[in-house]
């Protein structure tokens, strides 16, 4: 692996392989809770890694065997707020990277911690894992995306279910409703999860940001102008030097080499 990248500190850590970031929240004694330093690291590690050409995908992970218990309470009571403007939660809850992100879940993904693993394209979990949405047994309302997301990747009643009582859910049950890819062994979540993402970064970085944008973006466009919107994102990949260099190495029978220009 590379060296982790400059700026986040030791509460996140940033380490390329492969044309893939792992960013790791690595508060283990708080069970990886978030506060004003990680999320202010999550979002510095995602603005220099948007730029960087040698990565082309993510992984959100945990360290110490627990994704993230949430927002730090303590924290938030002597006024430490983790939101980065222009952000949000976390550093990435209300922006997303451009650029695919797989959520690599052991232990507890609870609250904000279930926040940013909805804030991913791709979830991994072990069979271990517990997702929930705790905040009204706190006084609180799961107000970075949770009551927003969560409905519109699994069935109704179920999101209801899981925001209204609080509980704790075994990532079979969200792997049952589609909410979660893949379920691993405890422990393997995020060798799984590094898998997923090198067979995504070795495909082609336009492409794949472009495919993305596609997905997230055309839910709210109506029949009578989706392929106009889809045709103003997709039409520049289509006149790449990647796309000429995809179908020269079909043709020639060997591995591309991306630029991403």
């Amino acid at each position: 692996m590379s060296e982790p990248t400059s700026g986040t500190g030791d509460e996140v850590l940033v380490e390329v392989e492969d044309g893939v970031a792992v960013i790791t929240i690595n508060r283990p004694r708080a069970k990886n809770a978030v506060n004003g330093v990680v999320a202010r690291g999550i979002a510095a590690a995602l603005d220099e890694l948007e730029e960087r050409k040698d990565v082309s995908a993510y992984v959100l992970t945990g360290a110490g065997g627990t994704f993230c218990a949430g927002m730090d309470l303590k924290g938030f009571l002597s006024g430490d707020f983790p939101v980065v403007e222009g952000r949000g939660f976390g550093g990435i809850a209300e922006a997303p990277p451009a650029k695919p992100i797989v959520a690599a879940v052991e232990g507890y993904a609870l609250a904000g911690g279930f926040e940013l693993a909805l804030a991913c394209d791709i979830i991994v979990a072990s069979e271990e894992a517990k997702f929930g949405l705790p905040e009204p047994k706190r006084g609180l309302v799961a107000g970075a995306g949770g009551v927003m997301r969560l409905p519109r990747r699994i069935p109704y009643h179920l999101a209801m279910e899981i925001a209204l009582t609080g509980d704790h859910f075994p990532a079979s049950r969200l792997y049952e409703a589609g909410l979660v890819n893949h379920v691993t062994p405890a422990g393997e979540a995020l060798a799984k999860a590094l898998e997923l993402a090198k067979r995504i970064a070795a495909n082609a970085p336009l492409a794949l940001a472009a495919t993305k944008r596609v997905i997230v973006e055309s839910a709210d466009w109506s029949l009578d102008e989706m392929f106009k919107k889809q045709g103003e994102i997709i039409n520049p990949v289509f006149g790449s030097k990647d796309a000429m260099e995809g179908a020269a190495a079909f043709a020639e029978k060997r591995a591309p080499q991306w630029k991403g220009e």
